[in-house]
């Protein structure tokens, strides 16, 4: 229906309906609706709450160790060696009188820095090479994804076990190796998920209205790519801890006095079978720690591109 308005002299002129005002909010009203159905999908995987609440868990344990630990993990007690599970010492203790839940928690230290830090690594390393690959293509895409093929060739542990023995033990140079050896698949991920988002329209906008390569790549193609190296970064931080330990050992990883999950495994394999808790409780923490990332990773996986469920 017409709307009549009428003016202070009377007159009466004929409006249409009212414009209605663009809201400046509804960008961010759709930008927090999707953020809030990926929170929804996520805590809908009753898994991926559980990987959640072990990995947050595992952190606080690693970052409050000195006032959780219930003794200092390098004390030697010789007078009560090879003490079964008990009051005192609820883990039991190692063939030097150490206190085996102590050590434990203070191997989350050590596994969780490794863990992260060296995806970490491989994720800077692989982004970049990926991106560039992916964007510029042609003599860039060859040279990089045939040097990812080297990498590819190579076992994560044989690898890592070269870098470390140029560089000697400790946690940088497992860190370093690891990271250098897993960069290879994000740099895939990203260049396969670059090759189809560069082709979308608001790419080619972006080039007509004179953007930079370098603020296509960061601004457009980058945010719209990186899903699923997100994913997989959450679940290779399980792999990495499962691949310190098993360098330390092989004897290969951290010094064995280090409390850590791989050289208690070491230290409690001459007792298989007569004092298994020396193995069993570091090999459950790797196996927790590990399963807790996959299953958080797993929830990402679902909750960031549910057609994959």
């Amino acid at each position: 229906m017409t709307e009549v308005v009428t003016g202070m002299d009377g007159s009466g002129t004929a409006a249409g309906p009212a414009p209605v005002a663009p809201s400046a909010a509804e960008p961010s009203v759709a930008r927090v609706s999707n953020w809030s159905e990926i929170r929804a999908r996520f805590l809908a995987n009753k898994l991926a709450v559980v990987g959640l609440l072990i990995v947050v868990i595992l952190m606080l344990v690693a970052l409050f160790a000195p006032l959780i630990a219930p003794a200092d993990p390098l004390h030697q007690d010789l007078m009560n060696t090879l003490k079964e599970p008990s009051g005192s010492h609820w883990l039991g203790t190692d063939a030097l009188g150490r206190d085996q839940l102590s050590r434990i928690i203070y191997g989350s230290r050590i596994a969780m820095i490794v863990g992260l830090a060296s995806i970490l690594l491989a994720c800077v390393i692989g982004v970049t090479l990926g991106a560039i690959a992916g964007y510029f293509g042609r003599a860039w895409d060859s040279v990089i994804m045939r040097v990812a093929d080297v990498f590819f060739a190579f076992p994560l542990l044989v690898g890592a076990i070269v870098i470390i023995l140029l560089m000697g033990r400790g946690v940088l140079p497992v860190v370093i190796s690891l990271g250098i050896f897993s960069w290879a698949t994000f740099a895939r991920l990203l260049r396969s998920q670059i090759l189809s988002v560069r082709e979308m329209d608001y790419v080619h906008a972006a080039k007509a209205l004179g953007a930079t390569r370098r603020r296509i790549v960061l601004k457009h193609i980058l945010p719209n790519s990186v899903t699923s190296v997100v994913v997989y970064a959450a679940s290779s931080v399980g792999i990495a801890i499962v691949a310190e330990a098993s360098l330390s050992f092989l004897g290969v990883g951290v010094s064995p006095e280090v409390a850590e999950w791989g050289n208690m495994i070491f230290a409690g394999k001459d007792f298989m079978g007569v004092k298994d808790y020396l193995w069993l409780y570091p090999s459950l923490a790797i196996v927790i720690t590990a399963l807790g990332f996959v299953f958080l990773g797993n929830g990402l996986r679902d909750a960031l591109d549910p057609k994959l469920r």
